[in-house]
């Protein structure tokens, strides 16, 4: 039983059906996270256009993101978004191995140099964020521009923030949508 309830799509303001719509185009599924935010259709809308911009915008491509996503999502013990945001790091191109040693990442040799620093930056961004040194920045500015290092750095927090709600609300990860959600938003169901 959710601690606050999701609200389905005939329970939303009309404004936020097409979101919802979205959601179930690209996801198969409106998530629970964002279901529960449609009780403030203000915070909603801005967290989904927040969530948008932060993952799909810039010039970092979605897959480093969302590796960063999963890796804080680990660390917060959030399987919420681990769920969510494992199998969309998958389809973007992240290997099963990747995802399986991302927990010992400094001992892996399937992470670029690149990406290791980006791996520490969202540790140290999740854990202890007053200890990130001039060398760790300075070791980051080495492969990203000052822009990409805003990227990388909205992306972990804006999931230590989703993190902490879903934590907080013992969320469990979504379920696919049922075939009649997607009929009432017009979406054909994909089958295999």
């Amino acid at each position: 039983m959710p601690r606050i309830s999701r609200l389905n799509r005939s329970e939303v303001a009309p404004e936020l059906r097409d979101v919802y719509d979205q959601f179930l185009q690209d996801r198969g599924n409106v998530p629970y996270f964002f279901r529960t935010l449609a009780h403030r259709p203000e915070i909603f809308k801005t967290a989904t256009a927040h969530m948008h911009a932060v993952l799909n915008t810039g010039t970092l491509p979605p897959r480093l993101k969302e590796l960063l996503v999963v890796r804080t999502s680990q660390l917060n013990c959030t399987s919420y978004c681990l769920a969510s945001h494992t199998a969309i790091s998958l389809r973007l191109g992240t290997t099963p191995e990747q995802i399986e040693a991302l927990t010992k990442w400094r001992d892996s040799s399937l992470f670029s140099e690149a990406e290791r620093v980006a791996l520490h930056m969202a540790e140290i961004m999740t854990s202890d964020s007053l200890h990130y040194s001039e060398e760790d920045l300075s070791d980051l500015k080495r492969f990203y521009s000052e822009g990409e290092v805003i990227e990388l750095m909205a992306a972990v927090g804006l999931f230590n923030y989703f993190n902490r709600f879903n934590n907080m609300l013992q969320m469990e990860p979504t379920r696919p949508a049922s075939a009649e959600e997607l009929a009432e938003a017009g979406v054909t169901p994909v089958t295999a």
